[in-house]
């Protein structure tokens, strides 16, 4: 047993490392820079309707998806929800404080069963002060979060809420004329930034256009070109 224990341990580092190579902020790293974070990170299982952090947190550690899924929830004082983005394999997100030194923006919630990493921020400053280059890709994946941004407040000024939905529910389909919805229809009311009823009336009016099959929560887009046609 004890002899098992470091073969076990190297392994799990092994694992990380290759989940970090993927990551758009560690892509320049080295080997030896790579083998120092996976060292100080650690693996995090979470179940469904698990919080990793809240809403004004003091941070310490950016996490990287291995696998499962995770809401990045704003909350109003009422208590409703909005879903600011949602986090998929491979994504990396908690880094803003990184390089802002302040709390936590929004709740993280896991939809499903999934896996994190959390990387400690400490080594992560201590390699970007070493080695200052590497913050262009930091500075890539900020101004990509801002574009991101962008998209989203335009679609809250332009596209009406059918419109949204439409969008979201494309996003959520990717290349597949099929798939399922990963969150509820709370979840995906927060996404949309309207009420369930609204979204639910939206999705109603794709049925009944003949643009989409809806099962509970399974879904066949019959008409891709009028749903784009719409999220525009």
């Amino acid at each position: 047993m004890c002899r098992a224990a470091p073969t076990i341990v190297y392994l799990l580092i092994m694992v990380g490392i290759e989940h970090l190579k993927n990551v758009e902020l560690f892509r320049d790293l080295d080997d030896a820079s790579l083998d120092e974070l996976a060292h100080r990170s650690e693996s995090r299982r979470l179940q469904r309707g698990d919080v990793l952090f809240t809403e004004d947190d003091e941070p310490s550690e950016l996490f990287v998806v291995v696998s499962g899924r995770l809401a990045m929830v704003n909350r109003s004082i009422d208590g409703r929800e909005s879903v600011v983005a949602l986090m998929e394999q491979g994504d990396l997100f908690g880094e803003m404080p990184l390089f802002d030194d302040q709390r936590r923006s929004t709740d993280g919630r896991s939809l499903e069963p999934s896996e994190v990493i959390a990387i400690p921020y400490e080594p992560v400053r201590k390699l970007y002060s070493e080695q200052p280059a590497l913050l262009w890709r930091a500075v890539g994946l900020l101004a990509s979060r801002l574009r991101v941004m962008d998209g989203v407040l335009a679609d809250s000024v332009f596209l009406d809420v059918t419109g949204r939905t439409a969008k979201r529910l494309l996003e959520i389909a990717g290349e597949s004329d099929d798939f399922s919805l990963p969150v509820t229809q709370e979840e995906l009311a927060g996404m949309v930034g309207a009420s369930r009823e609204r979204v639910n009336k939206a999705i109603a009016s794709f049925v009944k256009l003949g643009w989409i099959e809806q099962r509970d929560r399974r879904y066949h887009i019959l008409n891709r070109d009028q749903l784009e046609l719409r999220a525009r």
